[in-house]
Protein backbone atom coordinates (compact mmCIF):
# COMPACT_ATOMS: atom_id res chain seq x y z
CA UNK A 1 0.00 0.00 0.00
CA UNK A 2 1.31 3.43 -0.93
CA UNK A 3 1.92 6.01 1.78
CA UNK A 4 -0.94 8.26 0.71
CA UNK A 5 -3.35 5.31 0.79
CA UNK A 6 -2.24 4.19 4.25
CA UNK A 7 -2.40 7.78 5.50
CA UNK A 8 -5.94 8.11 4.17
CA UNK A 9 -7.06 4.89 5.85
CA UNK A 10 -5.43 5.95 9.10
CA UNK A 11 -7.21 9.32 8.97
CA UNK A 12 -10.58 7.54 8.82
CA UNK A 13 -9.97 5.30 11.80
CA UNK A 14 -7.59 7.08 14.15
CA UNK A 15 -9.15 7.68 17.57
CA UNK A 16 -6.67 10.16 19.01
CA UNK A 17 -9.45 12.55 20.03
CA UNK A 18 -11.55 9.87 21.78
CA UNK A 19 -11.93 9.31 25.51
CA UNK A 20 -13.87 6.09 25.94
CA UNK A 21 -15.71 4.51 28.86
CA UNK A 22 -16.17 0.73 28.66
CA UNK A 23 -18.53 -0.80 31.23
CA UNK A 24 -17.90 -4.41 32.17
CA UNK A 25 -14.34 -3.42 31.44
CA UNK A 26 -12.72 -6.39 33.16
CA UNK A 27 -14.48 -8.89 30.87
CA UNK A 28 -12.82 -10.78 28.03
CA UNK A 29 -14.58 -9.07 25.12
CA UNK A 30 -14.21 -5.65 26.70
CA UNK A 31 -10.52 -6.38 27.26
CA UNK A 32 -9.98 -7.13 23.59
CA UNK A 33 -11.91 -4.03 22.54
CA UNK A 34 -10.10 -1.75 24.99
CA UNK A 35 -6.68 -2.93 23.82
CA UNK A 36 -7.57 -2.15 20.21
CA UNK A 37 -8.99 1.25 21.11
CA UNK A 38 -5.87 2.29 22.99
CA UNK A 39 -3.69 1.12 20.11
CA UNK A 40 -5.87 3.21 17.78
CA UNK A 41 -5.02 6.29 19.83
CA UNK A 42 -7.90 6.56 22.31
CA UNK A 43 -7.81 7.01 26.05
CA UNK A 44 -9.87 4.30 27.74
CA UNK A 45 -11.46 4.12 31.19
CA UNK A 46 -12.57 0.67 32.30
CA UNK A 47 -15.66 0.61 34.52
CA UNK A 48 -16.41 -2.50 36.53
CA UNK A 49 -17.75 -3.71 39.85
CA UNK A 50 -14.52 -5.46 40.69
CA UNK A 51 -16.38 -8.41 42.22
CA UNK A 52 -14.52 -11.16 40.39
CA UNK A 53 -11.93 -9.17 38.41
CA UNK A 54 -10.51 -6.09 40.17
CA UNK A 55 -10.56 -3.03 37.94
CA UNK A 56 -7.06 -1.96 39.00
CA UNK A 57 -5.67 -5.29 37.78
CA UNK A 58 -7.52 -4.95 34.49
CA UNK A 59 -6.04 -1.47 34.00
CA UNK A 60 -2.50 -2.70 34.74
CA UNK A 61 -2.97 -5.57 32.31
CA UNK A 62 -4.27 -3.20 29.63
CA UNK A 63 -1.31 -0.87 30.14
CA UNK A 64 1.12 -3.79 29.77
CA UNK A 65 -0.56 -5.13 26.64
CA UNK A 66 -0.68 -1.77 24.90
CA UNK A 67 2.51 -0.16 26.21
CA UNK A 68 0.52 3.03 26.87
CA UNK A 69 -0.17 3.36 30.60
CA UNK A 70 -0.87 7.07 30.09
CA UNK A 71 -4.00 6.11 28.12
CA UNK A 72 -5.41 3.50 30.54
CA UNK A 73 -7.69 4.34 33.45
CA UNK A 74 -10.24 2.59 35.64
CA UNK A 75 -13.13 3.27 37.99
CA UNK A 76 -14.77 0.72 40.29
CA UNK A 77 -18.52 1.23 39.94
CA UNK A 78 -21.81 -0.67 40.00
CA UNK A 79 -23.51 0.54 36.81
CA UNK A 80 -26.86 -0.52 38.24
CA UNK A 81 -26.58 2.20 40.90
CA UNK A 82 -27.44 5.72 39.72
CA UNK A 83 -25.45 7.58 42.38
CA UNK A 84 -22.37 5.46 41.67
CA UNK A 85 -22.63 6.12 37.94
CA UNK A 86 -22.81 9.87 38.53
CA UNK A 87 -19.72 9.63 40.75
CA UNK A 88 -17.93 7.50 38.14
CA UNK A 89 -18.54 10.06 35.40
CA UNK A 90 -16.98 12.78 37.56
CA UNK A 91 -13.99 10.56 38.42
CA UNK A 92 -13.53 9.65 34.77
CA UNK A 93 -13.55 13.29 33.69
CA UNK A 94 -10.99 14.13 36.35
CA UNK A 95 -8.74 11.25 35.27
CA UNK A 96 -8.73 11.58 31.48
CA UNK A 97 -10.88 14.56 30.49
CA UNK A 98 -14.46 14.70 29.25
CA UNK A 99 -15.43 11.23 27.92
CA UNK A 100 -17.06 11.29 24.49
CA UNK A 101 -17.81 7.60 23.88
CA UNK A 102 -19.64 5.09 26.09
CA UNK A 103 -19.46 1.37 25.31
CA UNK A 104 -22.05 -0.52 27.33
CA UNK A 105 -20.42 -3.95 27.63
CA UNK A 106 -21.59 -4.99 31.10
CA UNK A 107 -23.88 -8.01 31.35
CA UNK A 108 -23.98 -11.77 30.98
CA UNK A 109 -26.24 -14.72 31.63
CA UNK A 110 -26.81 -17.04 34.56
CA UNK A 111 -28.77 -20.26 34.39
CA UNK A 112 -30.92 -22.09 31.84
CA UNK A 113 -34.27 -23.75 32.43
CA UNK A 114 -37.70 -24.51 31.00
CA UNK A 115 -39.93 -21.44 31.29
CA UNK A 116 -42.26 -23.01 33.87
CA UNK A 117 -39.25 -23.72 36.10
CA UNK A 118 -37.56 -20.32 35.86
CA UNK A 119 -36.25 -18.75 39.04
CA UNK A 120 -37.92 -15.34 39.16
CA UNK A 121 -35.29 -13.89 41.51
CA UNK A 122 -32.53 -14.96 39.11
CA UNK A 123 -34.61 -13.68 36.19
CA UNK A 124 -34.77 -10.25 37.83
CA UNK A 125 -31.02 -10.27 38.55
CA UNK A 126 -30.08 -11.11 34.95
CA UNK A 127 -32.57 -8.59 33.56
CA UNK A 128 -31.23 -5.82 35.80
CA UNK A 129 -27.59 -6.63 35.01
CA UNK A 130 -28.09 -6.61 31.25
CA UNK A 131 -30.73 -3.92 30.84
CA UNK A 132 -30.55 -1.48 33.75
CA UNK A 133 -26.83 -1.77 34.54
CA UNK A 134 -25.98 -2.80 31.00
CA UNK A 135 -27.68 0.11 29.25
CA UNK A 136 -30.38 2.19 30.94
CA UNK A 137 -28.57 3.76 33.89
CA UNK A 138 -25.18 4.49 32.26
CA UNK A 139 -26.91 5.80 29.13
CA UNK A 140 -29.31 8.00 31.09
CA UNK A 141 -26.53 9.73 33.01
CA UNK A 142 -23.89 10.00 30.28
CA UNK A 143 -26.47 11.39 27.83
CA UNK A 144 -27.64 13.99 30.37
CA UNK A 145 -24.00 14.89 31.03
CA UNK A 146 -23.27 15.27 27.30
CA UNK A 147 -26.41 17.31 26.63
CA UNK A 148 -25.49 19.65 29.48
CA UNK A 149 -21.92 20.02 28.18
CA UNK A 150 -22.96 20.10 24.50
CA UNK A 151 -20.83 17.05 23.68
CA UNK A 152 -21.69 15.19 20.46
CA UNK A 153 -20.92 11.81 21.94
CA UNK A 154 -21.41 8.24 20.78
CA UNK A 155 -22.87 5.23 22.57
CA UNK A 156 -22.22 1.64 21.54
CA UNK A 157 -24.38 -1.05 23.13
CA UNK A 158 -23.85 -4.80 23.08
CA UNK A 159 -26.81 -6.57 21.55
CA UNK A 160 -26.84 -10.32 20.93
CA UNK A 161 -28.16 -13.04 18.70
CA UNK A 162 -31.01 -13.24 21.22
CA UNK A 163 -31.89 -9.63 20.41
CA UNK A 164 -33.19 -11.05 17.11
CA UNK A 165 -33.93 -14.72 17.79
CA UNK A 166 -34.76 -16.08 21.27
CA UNK A 167 -32.27 -18.66 22.51
CA UNK A 168 -33.79 -21.59 24.32
CA UNK A 169 -33.90 -21.60 28.10
CA UNK A 170 -32.26 -18.21 28.77
CA UNK A 171 -35.44 -16.25 29.33
CA UNK A 172 -34.12 -13.23 31.20
CA UNK A 173 -31.17 -12.84 28.83
CA UNK A 174 -33.55 -13.03 25.85
CA UNK A 175 -35.84 -10.40 27.39
CA UNK A 176 -32.95 -8.08 28.27
CA UNK A 177 -31.13 -8.29 24.96
CA UNK A 178 -34.28 -7.82 22.87
CA UNK A 179 -34.90 -4.70 24.97
CA UNK A 180 -31.31 -3.51 24.41
CA UNK A 181 -31.94 -3.57 20.65
CA UNK A 182 -35.25 -1.76 21.06
CA UNK A 183 -33.74 0.95 23.27
CA UNK A 184 -30.74 1.36 20.98
CA UNK A 185 -33.14 2.38 18.23
CA UNK A 186 -35.32 4.51 20.51
CA UNK A 187 -32.47 6.43 22.15
CA UNK A 188 -30.79 6.98 18.78
CA UNK A 189 -33.92 8.83 17.71
CA UNK A 190 -34.21 10.83 20.93
CA UNK A 191 -30.56 11.87 21.15
CA UNK A 192 -29.98 12.66 17.46
CA UNK A 193 -30.94 16.35 17.81
CA UNK A 194 -28.05 16.70 20.27
CA UNK A 195 -25.55 15.12 17.86
CA UNK A 196 -25.33 11.95 19.97
CA UNK A 197 -25.13 8.69 18.04
CA UNK A 198 -26.36 5.35 19.47
CA UNK A 199 -25.45 2.08 17.78
CA UNK A 200 -24.81 -1.52 18.77
CA UNK A 201 -22.65 -4.54 18.06
CA UNK A 202 -24.31 -7.95 18.08
CA UNK A 203 -21.65 -10.62 18.69
CA UNK A 204 -22.48 -14.09 17.49
CA UNK A 205 -21.11 -17.01 19.47
CA UNK A 206 -17.72 -16.30 21.00
CA UNK A 207 -16.25 -18.67 23.57
CA UNK A 208 -15.81 -17.03 26.97
CA UNK A 209 -15.72 -17.92 30.64
CA UNK A 210 -19.49 -17.73 30.99
CA UNK A 211 -20.45 -20.00 28.11
CA UNK A 212 -17.44 -22.30 27.71
CA UNK A 213 -19.10 -25.26 29.42
CA UNK A 214 -22.34 -24.69 27.52
CA UNK A 215 -20.46 -25.07 24.24
CA UNK A 216 -17.81 -27.66 25.18
CA UNK A 217 -18.07 -30.79 27.33
CA UNK A 218 -15.07 -29.91 29.48
CA UNK A 219 -12.25 -27.41 29.94
CA UNK A 220 -10.09 -29.15 27.34
CA UNK A 221 -12.46 -27.74 24.70
CA UNK A 222 -11.96 -30.72 22.44
CA UNK A 223 -15.58 -31.94 22.16
CA UNK A 224 -18.67 -29.84 21.61
CA UNK A 225 -21.85 -30.20 23.64
CA UNK A 226 -25.13 -30.74 21.79
CA UNK A 227 -25.78 -27.00 22.10
CA UNK A 228 -22.35 -26.22 20.70
CA UNK A 229 -22.93 -28.58 17.77
CA UNK A 230 -26.31 -26.99 17.09
CA UNK A 231 -24.79 -23.49 17.01
CA UNK A 232 -21.99 -24.52 14.66
CA UNK A 233 -24.47 -26.27 12.37
CA UNK A 234 -26.42 -22.99 12.09
CA UNK A 235 -23.37 -20.78 11.57
CA UNK A 236 -22.48 -20.64 7.85
CA UNK A 237 -18.81 -19.97 8.66
CA UNK A 238 -18.82 -23.23 10.65
CA UNK A 239 -16.96 -21.97 13.72
CA UNK A 240 -17.17 -19.73 16.78
CA UNK A 241 -15.93 -16.16 16.61
CA UNK A 242 -12.54 -14.95 17.78
CA UNK A 243 -12.57 -11.96 20.14
CA UNK A 244 -10.30 -10.02 17.78
CA UNK A 245 -13.02 -10.16 15.12
CA UNK A 246 -14.98 -7.52 17.04
CA UNK A 247 -12.18 -4.96 16.74
CA UNK A 248 -12.92 -3.59 13.27
CA UNK A 249 -16.60 -2.96 13.97
CA UNK A 250 -15.77 -1.33 17.30
CA UNK A 251 -13.25 1.09 15.79
CA UNK A 252 -15.59 1.81 12.86
CA UNK A 253 -18.45 2.82 15.18
CA UNK A 254 -16.13 4.89 17.39
CA UNK A 255 -14.81 6.89 14.44
CA UNK A 256 -16.90 9.92 13.52
CA UNK A 257 -15.15 10.12 10.15
CA UNK A 258 -16.00 6.52 9.31
CA UNK A 259 -19.52 6.29 10.76
CA UNK A 260 -20.61 9.82 11.65
CA UNK A 261 -23.95 9.56 9.78
CA UNK A 262 -24.83 6.16 11.25
CA UNK A 263 -27.15 5.87 14.24
CA UNK A 264 -29.76 3.41 15.48
CA UNK A 265 -28.20 0.30 13.93
CA UNK A 266 -27.02 -3.00 15.39
CA UNK A 267 -24.23 -4.70 13.43
CA UNK A 268 -24.09 -8.50 13.71
CA UNK A 269 -20.61 -10.02 13.91
CA UNK A 270 -21.83 -13.57 13.80
CA UNK A 271 -20.33 -15.65 11.00
CA UNK A 272 -23.71 -15.60 9.27
CA UNK A 273 -25.76 -17.05 12.15
CA UNK A 274 -28.67 -14.69 11.54
CA UNK A 275 -28.83 -15.39 7.82
CA UNK A 276 -28.75 -19.18 8.09
CA UNK A 277 -31.63 -20.75 6.19
CA UNK A 278 -32.83 -24.09 4.93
Amino acid sequence: MSNYASDYAASLFTLTDKRIIITGGAGALAGTMSEALVKAGAKVCLWGRGTHHPVDEAVRDLAERTGHPEACFGVTVDTGNEAEVQRAIAETEQAMGVPNILINAAGGNKGKSPFIELDTALFTEVLENNLLGGLVIPTKHIAAYWIHKKVAGSIINMTSMSSYIPLSGVWAYDAAKSAVLNLTIATANEFAPYGIRVNAIAPGFFVGNQNRLLLYKDESMTELTDRGKSIISRTPFGRFGQNEELIGTTIFLCSDKASGFITGVSIPVDGGFLVDNV
